[in-house]
């Protein structure tokens, strides 16, 4: 079986696609999975192409966990489609933009991040870029969530199996 590749997108990936990169990235090797998923993240805007994520993000990953050091922004492109299973789009506005650039014959998933977690209160991943501290702690709550249900709902879709059993973990938990 070839590889499962996941892109999360957001609108500068600096913020919550590179939150989701890192968090899922770790709950893929923490689960056995390395070898099986591949994961990357991108923006559908062009302002911050090769920076580091948002200092705020960074810090709060930090706390949790995880390091979002190695990660750099870049754009989402019509290539990607070709390359990923998975494209993620954190709100309504970035589905829309690669709904847009989504290719006719795309068979991959193209969908909301939010649509694999069990609450239904949000349904879109916020922006913390313009608010304060708390944004970005909810970001990673809400990252934490849905990146759990996404690997459970890999793991069934395409029959993987880890290296070692055991349910998929976030750090946090």
């Amino acid at each position: 079986m070839s590889q499962i590749s996941v892109l999360f997108v957001c609108l500068g990936n600096i913020c919550r696609s590179p939150t989701a990169h890192g968090v899922f990235q770790c709950m893929v090797d923490t689960n056995g999975f390395d070898g099986s998923i591949s994961v990357d993240s991108a923006g559908t805007g062009d302002w911050h192409i090769g920076r580091s994520p948002d200092q705020r993000t960074a810090a709060v990953a930090k706390t949790k966990g995880y390091d979002l050091s190695e990660l750099r922004a870049r754009l989402v492109t019509g290539d990607d489609f070709a390359q990923f299973d998975y494209v993620i789009a954190m709100d309504k506005a970035n589905l829309s933009d690669l709904k847009a650039m989504c290719p006719d014959n795309y068979t991959g998933h193209l969908g909301l991040f939010l649509d694999f977690t069990e609450q239904q209160a949000q349904r879109e991943v916020p922006d913390p870029y313009y608010g304060g501290d708390n944004g970005f702690e909810l970001v990673f709550n809400l990252v934490e969530e849905a990146s759990c249900g996404l690997l459970k709902h890999i793991q069934a879709e395409h029959s993987l199996k880890p290296t070692f059993q055991g349910r998929p973990e976030s750090r946090s938990s």
